[in-house]
């Protein structure tokens, strides 16, 4: 994509295998891409490439793609803008499909769970604080310095010894990667990336000007020297890991990898971003390491970390970790987007640290709890797919045996499920044979969820007959 342009051969890439059994060419055709446009990987007011030059790519008559194209602008995913041809939409929400008026929708989409059982007396206890914040003006680049304080005390106690001066709260975690992003990414920088990772970190390097490179990881985990032979291939700018109980596949960089990682770093100049959003959600690992910055011996290492999964989202608190020259950059570079994080939050976040261990304990039995009952329902309702059990994390990576995830995430929603396609977790149309399940609703809705993903899944349509699924592991 060059300039709000896609063109004929990248959409081919987006679409994978998009053809259906017992559905028009045109019709399917337009589900696919109204699919890629509702889970963002067309962005709005992109334009799409001219009929003729999609059916030749594609193999396809000039009428099936002014049909679908058609299909599209009558349900307000494409306009037709004179000078632009055909341009990416949203509808009015109230055109777009819903499930029916008695059923709430399973949210499979978000792997994030409500609030910790005990933050509403945190809450409450924070507040006898309020008369020493409303003293403040409230705008801080860096972030309370209570709470720096105590994250910092945080990782002292994990063997990486830390001082306030090296973190930076920010608003959660996708705040953080974001102004990283734009502090330390620039125009056509090569951007080093797991394969499948979290999708809003791909868009912060892409918008940021990012050239992404990635390297593979499955839920087995990663392939050494591929990791190795793309860093000295490749010498990226920035890489961005998340070795503890990865998102989306659950998997945990052993140490031995880990060094390995920050050894091809350092000689290659590459600044390491290390997500550890999930790393405390340790659900029986059997090992613990400590943080991957106290091993990086002179390779810039900035760590990302979050309130969001352990305690609740809502609170919006995150950090940045990084040496004091880093916190500078980040500082200077923030004010352009916002102008700190909110005092009451910071409070809040403080008093969650007093007892940030046994909140945490308390946050992994209740996840041990949700992903057995994930498992075990998965395994009885479709015994076809395959299911690896991660030993922390918030979601399992599901193998579908097929090429089916688009189907079921644009099919499920209208039968009372939403959930991700496999391909947004991926960089060209890659994983479409997997769809990441959370496992951080209550048990009932997971049950529900899993009898809808059944009930979808048996009633897709059928995949062409004969027809070989896409292999994309060379595209990655």
């Amino acid at each position: 994509m060059d300039g709000g342009r896609l063109g004929p051969k990248d959409l081919q890439m987006l679409l994978g295998e998009w053809e259906t059994e017992g559905q028009s060419a045109y019709q399917a055709l337009a589900d696919r891409i109204r699919l890629l446009i509702i889970d963002g990987r067309i962005p709005t007011r992109t334009r799409l490439p001219a009929e003729r030059e999609l059916a030749h790519v594609l193999e396809k008559s000039r009428t099936t793609i002014v049909s679908a194209y058609g299909a599209l602008k009558e349900t307000g995913h494409l306009v037709s803008l004179r000078g632009s041809g055909s341009v990416v939409a949203l509808p009015h929400p109230h055109d777009q499909p819903t499930t029916s008026p008695d059923k709430q929708l399973v949210d499979f989409a978000r792997a994030a769970p409500a609030a910790i059982s005990g933050l509403e007396t945190i809450i409450q206890r924070a507040t006898a604080n309020l008369p020493h914040v409303l003293s403040k003006t409230g705008f801080d680049l860096i972030g309370s310095g209570d709470l720096r304080e105590r994250i910092a005390r945080h990782y002292t106690s994990r063997d990486l010894p830390t001082s306030p001066s090296q973190i930076m709260i920010t608003l959660g975690a996708q705040h953080a990667l974001a102004l990283i992003a734009r502090t330390f990414v620039r125009q056509a920088d090569r951007v080093l990336v797991e394969s499948p990772t979290y999708p809003h970190a791909l868009d912060a390097w892409r918008q940021a000007g990012g050239r992404l490179v990635t390297t593979p990881v499955t839920t087995e985990g990663w392939d050494p020297d591929r990791l190795r032979d793309t860093f000295e291939r490749v010498r990226p700018s920035l890489a961005y890991l998340v070795p503890d109980f990865q998102n989306p596949t659950g998997a945990s960089m052993p140490p031995e990898i880990r060094d390995e990682t920050i050894h091809h770093a350092r000689r290659a100049g590459t600044v390491l971003v290390i997500d550890e959003t999930t790393a405390d959600i340790d659900l029986g690992r059997g090992w613990t390491d400590v943080p991957f910055a106290a091993r990086a011996d002179g390779t810039r290492t900035l760590t990302v970390g979050s309130l969001g999964k352990s305690i609740w989202g809502g609170l919006r608190i995150g950090w940045i970790r990084a040496d004091d020259d880093g916190i500078g950059s980040l500082h200077a570079a923030r004010a352009a987007g916002d102008l700190g994080t909110p005092e009451l939050e910071q409070l809040v976040a403080a008093e969650v640290f007093e007892d940030y261990d046994a909140l945490v304990q308390r946050r992994i039995a209740q996840l041990r709890h949700h992903r057995d009952a994930l498992v075990d329902e998965l395994h009885e309702r479709l015994p076809q797919w395959e299911v690896p059990v991660p030993d922390g994390g918030t979601s399992l990576w599901v193998g579908l045996g097929a090429p089916i995830s688009s189907a079921l995430a644009l099919f499920g929603l209208t039968r009372g499920v939403s959930i991700i396609a496999g391909p947004k977790f991926g960089v060209d149309g890659a994983f479409e044979r997997f769809i990441r399940i959370p496992y951080t609703g209550g048990v009932d809705e997971l049950v529900r969820g899993v009898h809808l993903l059944a009930d979808t899944a048996h009633s897709l349509p059928a995949l062409p007959a004969g027809r070989p699924a896409p292999h994309l592991a060379d595209v990655v």
